[in-house]
């Protein structure tokens, strides 16, 4: 359990530093787009190969499917309460965001780690150590996301705040790390693979509802934003191999 909640640190302590890039630096919108973009293709490739792959030869179709579909609504019908609450536009780094509630983009924020978090969790439990793919993945994708919304939030909130505001997620990512090791540790195989799936159902619908609309829009629409997303995906499934 303590592993889990380390290697969950590990990942939440990207927002750390991904917030603290984004108030100490003038980081151009197209920069925070092509780097947001990276961190989306690094995630798709980690839920494929490492989450979703893997809950299918261990829980077989109905296992797979019927996680993606809980993980995919679930985040969808959190996301929509939280979008009321504030937290619609938590990802943006034009400042769109700092007119939200406090409270909502806080939620939104650990509505988005969570599943990550647990895809590390329960990666300990299908070998003898963690998924070092899914820990780089997360790291990876974490940064950019604490840095664009660090940078939308830097007109309407003071710079404590902000970096109490992440420090907070990074501590909810190492509990539910470690809490999603924990529970699981004597599931069934069928079990695992549906968290499995569940996590990755929830992030793909996270990157398509918040992270790549963002990186798009913030690149203008370049097509060039598909290129380093690919990029991301290539070497994520490169690391996948190792």
């Amino acid at each position: 359990m303590l592993e889990a909640a380390f290697w969950g640190f590990v990942g939440g302590f990207a927002l750390v530093l991904g917030a603290v890039a984004g108030l100490v630096l003038d980081v151009p919108r197209r920069v925070i787009g092509l780097i947001m973009a990276f961190g989306a293709g690094v995630l798709v490739s980690a839920l494929a190969f490492e989450l979703t792959a893997e809950a299918f030869d261990t829980g077989g179709l109905d296992a797979t499917a019927t996680g993606l579909a809980l993980g995919s609504l679930t985040f969808f019908a959190g996301n929509t309460v939280l979008s009321r609450m504030g937290g619609a536009e938590r990802k943006r780094s034009d400042g769109r965001q700092g007119g939200g509630a406090a409270k909502g983009i806080v939620l939104g924020a650990v509505l988005d780690g969570i599943p990550e978090s647990i895809a590390i969790g329960v990666s300990l439990l299908q070998g003898p150590g963690v998924s070092v793919a899914v820990v780089i993945a997360v790291f990876l994708s974490n940064v950019p996301e604490a840095l664009s919304a660090a940078t939308g939030l830097r007109p309407t909130m003071s710079r404590a705040r902000i970096l109490a505001l992440w420090a907070g997620v990074a501590l909810v990512s190492t509990l539910a790390a470690a809490l999603g090791y924990a529970a699981l540790g004597d599931a069934s195989p069928d079990t695992i693979a549906a968290i499995q799936a569940f996590a990755a159902g929830a992030i793909l619908t996270m990157l398509a509802d918040t992270m790549m609309p963002e990186a798009f829009e913030a690149q203008g629409r370049s097509a060039f934003t598909g290129v380093v997303t690919t990029l991301g995906f290539a070497l994520a499934a490169l690391l996948s191999t190792l």
